[in-house]
């Protein structure tokens, strides 16, 4: 946010209520106008009076354009005591989209989206910087972060419409800088439809798409596996005369090596290197679309979604302009050289692949170029070391790095915790903790939140739920603040460590920390910690909450509490879960109508199976059918050899008694029935076959008799 903001004129009610302020305040004002900040918030906060809105505003104003935690907390604490005591009518919209900004800043994007929310509510307009920092910040979140990013556009954009004259709100209508930022959120999302509404909507707000708009609609291609589509957008570009940059051509190399095309991506960037202007025509021969022919291509898209097809021949009319076709590809207006932004995509294409040797070669290329824009640096020396890493070569990894010290070219905090990252999954924690020591002591960078996940998650796999606490804890003493993924990877600890009831405790801190919001990911270790010690009813207790707090269970939930009751020997629980999962699935099914509220569930292997060996081992064959049924029904093959197994070891000599009373061998009619349909799916011996009795003897510590059925 720049200082224009800040040097607002005074509205009438604020100039009134300079005039007519009390003393302190006009003392407050004068510390104010100073520019003495830290002496003003004293001020403001050893007095029980609340200043006039003047002060207040400029005040908030001037903590947020700190940029500092401290500074942020404090504006917190004030605009926090306006809203219990009802008066944030006080502030006005500068002073709090200044804050927004600086929440966005300090990673508080949620409580910055909350405060443009409550601006929107209380007929205010935030400055188009204020929300689009927010909306840019949004639209690259995990979890609901793009889908926010969008509620928050159109809020802003609905209110903008309502108004009777568009000049009225000139600072917060949207720019090409805000619409991007929105269009960076449709396309993590993947939602084609939403992509084109939006960039329809920008000839309302006099705005025209860039080029980065268009490098975005390639990243769109990407998330929707639209790789035929990348070349459209680029001749659109041409053929529109925007501004050409070589950014679009860095985003096409990184579209293809994200489809894995490295073939593609060399040869894009060896026409880069050769400073050729016919890009387009490269690119029409690696694709082979038969233009002049107008054949189909090679790319079978006969799987496409129709509506999105004809949000594209919207997007990029020359999709459907077979003239242009005809024509020779356009031209890009000059050659544009490889950069080494370019030459590290490509790296990290080779990487992604496993290959290492490709990578460290282009690493020496990129050393011997004579332009010194195409040379590494430390994001191309970290791809280095991040291919090393992943296939083990720790010490190849720790060379690349005093390379890089030795040349001058800094290993930065990604670097590090690559190494770190390395160094846990090879369970050498020690040297992990020895990097980390050299990491702030020799180098001078401090861990951040991704550091100590690394290390918490490494203390798992050696089975170290203490060390995972400490290293949470050292990270807080820090002042690092916990992620979500910090909290469920310590509760992963003690999950896995047979302390549930620990476990819990971190899920309520998180629960209770406003910087997080409990997922279903949260929910799921919380089950699985019970179930791993057999505990189901408290498991089942987990579930009912997860339930009323809107979170729907997923296979993972299911096949936790499946282990559990198969740890817990509860077959009776097993069919109340098999119920469940089986109304939950046949929603899937084509025409099948269902409480829109519980999304179907998509069938699981490892539940499945786990739900049928409970059924076979508890003589419940009948379900045990229905479970088998519904694996083959979504092509999971059921593991035969195992059931037969089971069958023959615990069920051979199944109503064989004699002795059992008439009513109870009536009783069995029925099972038998199920056993003889189960036997015949196994491929045994059965009553199908001939009708006769099959009989065969448990192998020894087996079998079970009828008066235990």
């Amino acid at each position: 946010m720049n200082a224009v903001l800040l040097q607002s004129p005074l509205s009438p009610f604020q100039r009134a209520a300079t005039t007519n302020a009390e003393p302190r305040d006009q003392k407050l004002l004068s510390l104010l106008r100073d520019r003495k900040t830290e002496e003003a918030w004293h001020a403001y906060a050893h007095s029980t009076h609340l200043p006039n809105p003047t002060c207040l505003s400029r005040l908030v104003c001037q903590l947020s354009y700190q940029n500092t935690l401290s500074s942020l907390t404090r504006a917190q604490s004030i605009v926090t005591r306006l809203r219990n005591e009802r008066q944030l009518h006080r502030l006005d919209a500068n002073c709090l989209g200044l804050l927004a900004v600086a929440a966005t800043k300090a990673g508080h994007t949620l409580y910055a989206a909350s405060v443009l929310r409550s601006m929107i509510r209380s007929g205010y307009l935030p400055h188009v910087k204020a929300w689009t920092a927010v909306v840019a910040r949004l639209s690259s979140a995990p979890d609901d972060g793009p889908v926010e990013a969008l509620k928050l556009f159109r809020s802003v954009t609905r209110r903008l419409r309502k108004l009777p004259d568009k000049d009225m709100a000139a600072a917060s209508r949207p720019d090409t800088t805000a619409i991007n930022a929105v269009l960076n959120a449709c396309a993590n999302l993947g939602d084609a439809k939403a992509f084109l509404q939006v960039f329809d909507e920008m000839p309302q707000f006099d705005v025209s798409p860039d080029a980065l708009s268009y490098n975005t609609m390639m990243k769109l291609c990407c998330k929707i596996g639209r790789k035929d589509l990348l070349l459209f957008v680029l001749e659109r570009v041409l053929q529109l005369g925007i501004p050409f940059c070589v950014t679009s051509l860095q985003s096409l190399v990184s579209a293809y090596v994200e489809f894995g095309d490295l073939e593609t991506a060399e040869k894009l960037v060896q026409a880069m290197r050769e400073q050729r202007r016919d890009i387009c025509r490269v690119l029409r021969e690696c694709s082979n679309l038969e233009y002049l022919s107008g054949n189909e291509s090679d790319y079978d898209n006969s799987n496409n979604d129709e509506d999105e097809d004809c949000v594209f021949e919207k997007l990029l009319p020359n999709l459907v302009d077979q003239s242009g076709h005809e024509a020779e590809p356009p031209l890009l207006p000059k050659g544009y050289a490889p950069n080494t932004r370019t030459y590290t995509t490509l790296m990290k294409g080779y990487m992604n692949a496993g290959r290492v040797s490709d990578t460290v070669r282009m690493l020496e290329a990129m050393r011997r170029q004579d332009d010194k824009g195409s040379h590494p640096d430390h994001v191309s020396y970290t791809t280095v070391v991040s291919a090393l890493v992943k296939v083990g070569s720790m010490d190849r990894a720790r060379e690349v790095l005093a390379e890089m010290t030795r040349i001058g070219v800094p290993a930065n905090l990604i670097t590090y915790n690559i190494l770190l990252k390395g160094y846990c999954k090879q369970l050498q924690i020690n040297k992990a903790k020895e990097l980390l020591k050299e990491m702030v002591d020799d180098a001078g960078i401090q861990p951040d939140v991704v550091s100590y996940n690394i290390l918490i998650d490494g203390c798992i796999l050696v089975d170290d739920s203490a060390g995972a606490l400490s290293f949470f804890n050292e990270m807080r003493a820090r002042g690092i603040a916990p992620t979500k993924i910090s909290y469920t990877t310590l509760m992963k600890a003690f999950a896995y460590s047979g302390q549930p009831k620990l476990a819990h405790k971190v899920f309520n801190e998180m629960d209770n920390d406003p910087r997080v919001k409990v997922d279903l990911i949260a929910w799921n270790m919380l089950v699985e910690g019970y179930c791993r010690l057999g505990l189901v009813e408290e498991a089942k207790k987990v579930v009912q909450k997860m339930k009323e707090n809107g979170v729907h269970p997923d296979s993972s939930t299911y096949g936790s509490l499946a282990n559990g009751i198969a740890l817990a020997r509860k077959p009776g629980e097993a069919l109340l879960l098999w119920n469940e999962v089986k109304e939950r699935c046949e929603m899937r099914k084509e025409g099948e109508k269902s409480d829109s509220s519980v999304p179907p569930l998509k069938p699981d292997g490892g539940l499945l199976d786990t739900l049928a060996d409970i059924c076979v081992r508890a003589a419940f064959f009948r379900k045990a059918l229905e479970i088998v049924a519904c694996m083959e029904e979504n092509g999971i093959a059921p593991n035969k050899t195992k059931f037969t197994r089971i069958y023959v070891e615990m069920h051979s000599r199944m109503f064989t008694s004699k002795h059992a009373s008439r009513a109870r061998q009536d009783r069995r009619i029925e099972r038998k029935r199920a056993a003889e349909a189960f036997k015949f799916w196994l491929g045994l011996p059965n009553s199908y076959y001939d009708g006769s009795e099959w009989r065969l003897e448990p192998m020894e510590g087996y079998g079970t008799t009828s008066d235990s059925v």
